[in-house]
Order: structure tokens, then C-alpha cells, then sequence
């Protein structure tokens, strides 16, 4: 095995097959406010396939995409993911009324989309209490990016490293699974972030991870750089030889969710080089077995590496 892939992950715990169900809340985030524009990647309308306006209730979104995916991917079961923007930037009771929604029989999970500065006690002991009280799992998505603090700086993440070990630390102590969403292939990282981003979510036992290429939304201070000549996206080989070391290094029971990103094309002015995600999977997986790698076979960086020739 290359990697320890999601839908074999899913499988293996419930026993068929599960499918991840987007819900899209009337929410922003605190990095848009008072004139803000985000993320310098990030545009400000949802960018995701089967995603329903926000307009509609949550109920009616869960029940009219569990009805075509459930069809078209033959799927019982379903994690409701809570995908656009920052999902716990609002009130704690339009919060847990939110959560309550998509609680039902064949919804196993939920999955919420947040920020690392965005978590505090108050969201997860709800959580908590939805957890137990419905026997269902709840997983944490947080965007990082990047590792390197000149870079989220630049992109204006409007967070550090700092608060995103913060938030891992406190999601930990109330047992819910964490994921964590790289852009492998950022302008202003190199191959050494990559594999530093690698080691500190190895470090931090990380549930799962979301690897993506980088794309560019449209109406973006990003697509700004892209359009002028500004900014070098690199090459497919350079994201899939990042990709490749990335989860050479990274830990093995770190469950990947995502090898790379997409988006829709009519919302993007540039995306994964042109070339279907697949490809880019298939080009990811013949890098790594040409380089005689596999998910964790550098992970040889933890647990006192330096003393550990005095302990054979």
C-alpha cells in the first residue's frame, strides 16, 4: 500500500461505502471582516462540485444531495460536511442548531470546516454533547497551508503556526478526529517546508490530511499576481515530487483524504495545471513507487531519533 487512503479507511470502519455530503451555511469568516478579502487565494463565493446555495436549509441541501449521491454512488451511509468558510464564527446557539440539522440514521459523521483561531471550549463542549448524546463521530477540518510563517504571512492566513498547534492541542482533549489541509505547491514554499509540514503533523498525530495543489479563484488578490505575471505556480513534476516526499515523511496512520484539490473550471482561472485530478493521482502514485516510497518510510524523525542506536 502507497498510502492509507480515505475510502479504504471508511470502508474498513463501516463496512461500505460512505460519502461526504457538503452543507454551505450563510457564513463568513473573521479574516473577510472590516474590509478584508481573506486568504489571498480565497474568493468570496463557495467554490466546491454539489454544492447548493446557502439559501436553501440545511435540511433541504442534506436531503436533495443524499438523494442524487446516494443514487449515482450507490452510498447508505454519509458524513455531512459543513465545508464553506469558517463554520464556527457565529453565535453557540445558531452553532449547535446548525450541528442538530444534520443529525440523522444514515449521517455517520460530521465534518466542520474552521479555522485554527476559531476553536475555542465553548463550540467543542457542544460538539461534545451532540457527539455522545447521538453516537456520532465528529471531525475537525482546519485549514493550515502552510507551515512556514513567512508564507502565511503572505497569503494572509491572519493566523501563525502557534494558533494552530493551539487548536490541535484542545481538540485533542475532547477525542475528536482532526484534519488538516496542506497546499503543497505554494509560490513561496520549497520542498523543505513541505517535509517540515509533513513532520509536524506526524508530530501533533494528526487524524487526516487534505493534500492540495494550489488553484486560483477568480475575483482572488491571487488571480491579481497570476494575471500580471506575478506569481510562479511551478510545474505539475514540482507538485507531484512534493506530494510524493510529503507522504514519504509524513506518519503512517495518518489517514490521506485528499491527494489533490479541484475545482470547477468556470471558477477558477487556473487549476492543477490543465490536468484531470486523477492523472495527477496516477502521476503521484508512479512517482512513488519509481522513488521505492511509501507513506511513512522516512518517518524516522520522532521518539528521541538521536539516542535510539544506545537503546538496541
Amino acid at each position: 500500500m502507497l498510502y492509507n487512503s480515505y475510502s479504504s479507511y471508511l470502508k474498513e470502519k463501516y463496512n461500505e461505502k460512505v460519502y461526504k455530503i457538503p452543507v454551505n451555511l450563510p457564513v463568513t469568516c473573521p479574516n473577510r471582516l472590516d474590509g478584508g478579502n481573506g486568504c489571498t487565494y480565497c474568493s468570496d463565493v463557495a467554490v466546491g462540485f454539489e454544492m447548493l446555495s446557502n439559501e436553501i436549509s440545511i435540511t433541504s441541501q442534506l436531503v436533495q444531495n443524499i438523494e442524487y449521491i446516494g443514487t449515482k454512488y450507490k452510498a447508505k451511509k454519509f458524513v455531512a460536511y459543513f465545508q464553506n468558510f469558517t463554520n464556527t464564527f457565529m453565535p453557540l446557539d445558531i452553532f449547535e442548531k446548525c450541528m442538530m440539522s444534520v443529525v440523522r440514521d444514515d449521517v455517520v459523521e460530521i465534518a466542520i470546516s474552521t479555522r485554527p483561531d476559531c476553536i475555542n471550549e465553548s463550540y467543542l463542549e457542544i460538539l461534545k454533547k451532540i457527539k455522545y448524546e447521538n453516537n456520532i463521530n465528529i471531525c475537525i477540518e482546519m485549514g493550515l497551508q502552510s507551515v512556514n510563517y513567512k508564507t502565511l504571512i503572505k497569503i494572509n492566513r491572519g493566523h501563525t503556526l502557534a494558533e494552530y498547534i493551539d487548536a490541535v492541542i484542545m481538540i485533542k482533549k475532547y477525542g475528536f478526529d482532526i484534519s488538516t489541509h496542506m497546499i503543497l505547491n505554494l509560490p513561496y514554499d520549497d520542498l523543505t517546508d513541505v517535509i517540515e509540514g509533513a513532520k509536524i503533523l506526524s508530530a501533533l498525530k494528526i487524524d487526516f490530511v487534505k493534500m492540495h495543489s494550489l488553484y486560483i479563484a477568480k475575483n482572488t488578490d491571487m488571480e491579481k499576481d497570476y494575471i500580471s505575471g506575478k506569481l510562479d505556480v511551478k510545474t505539475l513534476q514540482d507538485y507531484v515530487e512534493k506530494a510524493g516526499e510529503f507522504l514519504a515523511y509524513l506518519d503512517k496512520n495518518i489517514v490521506v483524504q485528499r491527494l489533490v484539490g479541484r475545482a470547477p473550471k468556470e471558477d477558477t482561472v487556473f487549476c492543477n495545471y490543465g490536468v484531470s485530478w486523477w492523472k495527477i493521482k496516477d502521476y503521484i502514485e508512479e512517482y512513488m513507487i519509481k522513488n521505492n516510497l511509501t507513506q511513512g518510510c522516512k518517518c524516522n524523525y520522532l521518539n528521541g531519533k538521536s539516542v535510539k542506536r544506545f537503546l538496541v
